[in-house]
């Protein structure tokens, strides 16, 4: 019996699960049928525009120029007066700036009065030379006579007729006329040097006076141009010293665009520009169109690049000095 059931009940077990996957099977969700379907690809049309095309570089550039006016403190002085504003527009001529002339006279009248002594000294020694060589003269005259005295003691002394003391006083007296001639004669021949140390100082004297002349001239500034007015670094009353910068003002008719030029690109943009190839590129500054045009490179290169300086060809207007720049 016990064996009965040993083979019975697996195979009880077995029939019962073959009869629960049949179940299962038959109660499923029928899976619908996938149908293979071409796969589609999407593609934007453009219709092709017949362009002339060239390469663009990307550079940043800063607003510079050549002609830029940095006036310096001729010597030391007070500001007295300033006559314009940063960024005001000056016209050829106009008073920018002056300084205290007082801070100027007295040195002027110094250096006026060491020419007016010099050219007295000079005229004293063109004197002195005419009345030298008159004396002269008259003090060979009286060597000649006292050398006679000399010739006459010493023959009255050879004939028991003078002294001794008598021929002696008379070489004396002519040896004393002889220095005197000597240094007369000395004062003659150096007269040329003394009147060329004269004449030397007095030159000196003179660049001296011009030179201070300049620097009261200089006291007050005026516009050398047209332009406009980039920085004013002082105000009445300040004390400035001999070249501080007082004030800085451009021409803004030569601005100009410095930019730098990666290395790989030099050779390329040199040889277009002997070619008298024309470079171009742009900006906007707002609503505003800045043009540029390659004019030159610098002078001086690294191994970073070379500097490019671009004129500009439009919107000078909207520009100033130290601007920078992103065109292309």
């Amino acid at each position: 019996m016990n064996l009965t059931k040993k083979i019975l009940l697996p195979i009880l077990f077995l029939g019962c699960g073959i009869g629960v996957f049949a179940y299962l099977k038959m109660t499923r969700a029928e899976q619908p049928t996938t149908q293979a379907q071409e796969r589609v690809w999407r593609v934007a049309v453009l219709e092709a525009q017949p362009e002339t095309l060239a390469p663009t570089l990307t550079l940043y550039g800063r607003v510079e120029s050549p002609n830029v006016l940095k006036a310096a403190a001729p010597a030391e002085a007070v500001v007295q007066q300033v006559h314009i504003k940063e960024g005001e527009q000056v016209h050829e001529g106009q008073l920018l700036l002056q300084l205290d002339q007082r801070d100027f006279l007295p040195r002027l009248d110094q250096s006026k009065a060491e020419v007016a002594q010099l050219e007295a000294d000079i005229a004293s020694e063109r004197q002195r030379h005419q009345r030298d060589k008159q004396a002269l003269q008259q003090e060979q005259e009286i060597l000649r006579l006292a050398q006679a005295a000399v010739t006459r003691a010493e023959q009255l002394k050879k004939q028991n007729m003078g002294s001794e003391s008598a021929f002696d006083e008379a070489r004396q007296n002519a040896a004393r006329q002889a220095l005197v001639v000597i240094s007369r004669e000395f004062d003659l021949t150096n007269h040329q040097t003394r009147l060329d140390q004269l004449q030397a100082r007095l030159l000196q004297a003179r660049a001296k006076l011009r030179e201070t002349e300049l620097e009261l001239e200089r006291s007050r500034v005026t516009a050398p141009f047209d332009g406009v007015v980039a920085d004013v670094d002082v105000a009445p009353g300040d004390r400035v010293r001999k070249a501080d910068v007082m004030l800085q003002m451009y021409d803004p008719r030569t601005l100009e665009v410095r930019a730098r030029i990666p290395a790989p690109y030099r050779d390329e943009l040199q040889q277009s520009l002997s070619q008298g190839q024309q470079m171009t590129g742009g900006t906007l500054i707002g609503d505003a169109e800045i043009l540029l045009s390659l004019e030159r490179l610098s002078g001086e290169a690294d191994p970073r690049g070379i500097d490019g300086l671009f004129r500009i060809e439009q919107g000078l207007r909207w520009l100033r000095l130290g601007e920078t720049l992103q065109f292309q």
